[in-house]
Formats: structure tokens, C-alpha cells, sequence
């Protein structure tokens, strides 16, 4: 394994990574993990990932509020963003989750006026989503996401509904569990969407490969999802790799001389 990876969602800034954050990244650029996206999930998040963005070249920051923190969002929150979206590379981690206690109707407020923020700084977005595809794909066409694009974070929806987001400027991210034994929907997103629409993520400390089981995900068992979609399509890992990384650099807008 010779080519670069990119770990394009993982929350080096939450427990139990934060304590032995330098550590987690020495550990996986050791095995070709070269990048990482941080994205927020809670307004107290984002100084804390600013710094970490601020010290190490090698992580990208995102600022966002998380449907499940939604009845955290206000017009001071909002502005406090609008100040954030300057110091990063994307809003994220936002959307819609039925499963959050928090009502849908002020993760819908909270997911639109996000997007808004996004659209104005010309930023892409990071989205999150369970369940409900066709009403978060309808709020980004609203939005008038398509013009900033953006990544659907460990998508889980249907091949025909990953096909609608990315014709509408959206890329496709596979995790972790593309690896697991009952897998069904990622193993169709790996084989028959083409790569030029797809990154990587481990969703770190979340949804942890199949051999690693029982313990918490880490940025540097990322190419285990590599290997995987190499196996699916029957091509090399450097392939895949290369391919999936410079997704990133283009979703994010990162120059090619970018360190990561």
C-alpha cells in the first residue's frame, strides 16, 4: 500500500480520541492516512477544532451543529458560525435524523438556515441523514445546495437515491461498514457507483470495520475500507486510493500542494 489516504469524517476532537490525538494520527499515517476532516457536531466543539486544525496541517476543519444538538441552534449560534465558516473547508456535520430527541421540524429550521450559511460562504457541506433521503434531498434542492456540493456521511439510502444525490453535486461516502458481514447497500454503493463519486470515512470513534469489532474506530483501520471496495471492484488499492483522495481535494476545494 503505497498511495494516500484520506479520512474524509472522523471526530478526532471527541473521546476517547481527543486524549491521544497525536497519537491516533502518528498511528494511521503509518499506514497511509494522510488526511482527516474534522467536522462539528455542537457549538462547544468548534474552538477546540479549530485549534486542532490550527496545529496540524494534516486535519481539515468543518463547523456545523448535529440534528441530534438542533434545539442548541439560534440567531447568536448561527452568527457564531457565520464567524467559524471562514476558519474552515466545510458546514457539516448537519441534516435530518428521526432518531434524535429533538423535533424534526428544529432539525429542519436548524439544517436550512446551515445550508444558507453554506451557500453564502460557498462552502460544501457534510450531510447526515438516516431514513429520511427524499425530504433531505428536497430541502438541498430548496437550499440551492447543489451549487456548493458537499458529502453524504456514511450514506445508508437506497443506489437509485445516491444516484439523485449525485447528480445534484453530492459524492458518496463509505465507511465502515462496507466491511461488516451483513453489509447489503454499501457493497452496491462500492461496486456500481462510479469512483469519481466516492470518498472514504471511518466516522471515528463510530461504526467500526468488521475485524475490529467491540472496540472503538480509529482514523489509521480506514484502509480497510479500501481494501474492501478494491476487492468489490476488482481493481488495486492504489487505485482506489488515489481516486478517492482526489474526490476530497475536490469536494473541499483543497490545492493540490495542500499538506495532508
Amino acid at each position: 500500500m503505497t498511495a494516500e489516504l484520506f479520512d474524509s469524517h472522523c471526530h478526532l476532537n471527541l473521546e476517547p480520541l481527543n486524549a491521544a490525538c497525536l497519537e491516533f494520527i502518528r498511528e494511521a499515517g503509518s499506514v497511509g492516512v494522510k488526511g482527516f476532516l474534522v467536522p462539528g457536531v455542537h457549538p462547544d466543539d468548534w474552538p477546540g477544532i479549530r485549534s486542532l486544525a490550527g496545529e496540524i496541517s494534516s486535519v481539515q476543519a468543518a463547523y456545523g451543529i448535529h440534528p441530534m444538538h438542533a434545539d442548541r441552534a439560534n440567531d447568536r449560534v448561527f452568527e457564531q458560525l457565520r464567524e467559524y465558516s471562514c476558519h474552515g473547508v466545510a458546514i457539516g456535520e448537519i441534516g435530518l435524523d428521526p432518531h434524535c430527541p429533538v423535533s424534526l421540524e428544529r432539525q429542519e429550521l436548524a439544517f436550512r438556515e446551515q445550508l444558507r450559511i453554506a451557500v453564502d460562504s460557498g462552502l460544501p457541506v457534510l450531510v447526515h441523514c438516516r431514513q429520511l433521503f427524499q425530504q433531505v434531498l428536497n430541502i438541498l434542492r430548496e437550499e440551492h445546495a447543489g451549487h456548493t456540493g458537499g458529502i453524504m456521511h456514511a450514506f445508508s439510502g437506497s443506489l437509485e437515491m445516491a444516484r439523485e444525490f449525485i447528480r445534484l453535486g453530492f459524492v458518496i461516502s463509505i465507511c465502515g461498514t462496507v466491511t461488516w458481514d451483513n453489509a447489503v447497500r454499501p457493497l452496491q454503493f462500492a461496486r456500481q457507483l462510479p469512483l469519481e463519486h466516492l470518498v472514504l470515512e471511518t466516522d471515528a470513534p463510530d461504526l467500526t470495520p468488521q475485524r475490529y469489532r467491540g472496540a472503538f474506530n480509529r482514523p489509521a483501520w480506514l484502509p480497510e475500507c479500501a481494501v474492501r471496495v478494491a476487492e468489490l471492484r476488482g481493481i488495486p488499492f492504489d487505485e482506489v486510493a488515489v481516486a478517492t483522495t482526489a474526490v476530497v481535494r475536490r469536494v473541499l476545494r483543497l490545492e493540490s500542494g495542500t499538506i495532508f
